[in-house]
């Protein structure tokens, strides 16, 4: 029985960085989706696997996902990478 008072989330395990991170990104659909969120991981010199890319429509499909596994060298990678992407406009959220 675990003890009542410690709590798993207050310690999370650490990230050991540099690794292969998979991320999602969701926004609305568009033709030049993939291709924004590409760019974005060119222009910030983020490394990412080619075959990893992939895209998945919503059931409706107004929104899109694109899904990668990049190569993350730090946790400040990652928020800069969340904040690049963030600033193009097209991108609602970013797993």
């Amino acid at each position: 029985m675990q003890n009542p008072s410690v709590c798993p989330l207050d310690n999370p395990p650490k990230i050991e960085f540099p690794c292969e991170y998979p991320i999602k990104v969701m926004g609305p659909a568009a033709p030049d989706f993939k291709a924004c969120i590409l760019d974005v991981l060119v222009e910030s010199e983020t490394s990412f696997m080619r075959e990893s890319v992939a895209v998945v429509d919503s059931r409706n499909g107004r929104f899109q996902s694109v899904r990668v596994t990049i190569k993350a060298q730090s946790e400040d990678h990652l928020s800069s990478l969340h904040q690049c992407l963030k600033n193009t406009g097209r991108v609602q959220m970013v797993l």
